[in-house]
């Protein structure tokens, strides 16, 4: 089964969070983590890493926080998941591995990493705006795409 970790999963829902509350300006760490149950200190640290990658700007001082580096509809949710979790694959043969004992009789590989890349190609089209509209048509098709290659 294809599954995110919990930090991507905590990412994906803060960025979320800071599309659904434009108004707040930056939003802090412990605000996003009591809204949704999520272990503060945990996310404090996502919210940092997403800052190191330029997803997330952050603001210091006693109303600082975080807020999106750019337009919701601009960051795609593969961006977020590679930005926590590094490149994903579905198989260790994906990953460049040199040493696989089947490598000259494999038949797998290339259509698992068209899987792959399909996956991958779900996530890059949706947006953290897709993610707190209501419905969204292009996510939900997205969302089925994925579900029915995971199942």
């Amino acid at each position: 089964m294809l599954k995110l970790t919990k930090k991507a999963d905590y990412g994906l829902i803060a960025l979320k969070y800071l599309a659904e509350h434009p108004e707040k300006g930056a939003v802090s760490a412990k605000d996003v983590a009591d809204a949704y149950g999520i272990p503060a200190q945990l996310l404090a640290k996502i919210l940092q890493t997403l800052t190191r990658k330029g997803l997330l700007r952050s603001h210091a001082g006693m109303n600082g926080g975080y807020a999106l580096a750019r337009e919701p509809r601009e960051i795609s949710a593969f961006e977020v998941i590679l930005a926590i979790d590094g490149p994903f694959f579905i198989t260790s043969c994906n990953k460049g591995a040199k040493s696989c004992e089947l490598h000259t009789s494999c038949t797998i590989k290339e259509p698992l990493a068209r899987v792959n890349e399909t996956i991958a190609g779900v996530l890059k089209s949706i947006s953290i705006q897709d993610l707190a509209e209501k419905g969204p048509p292009m996510a939900e098709a997205a969302l089925h795409a994925l579900v029915t290659l995971t199942n």
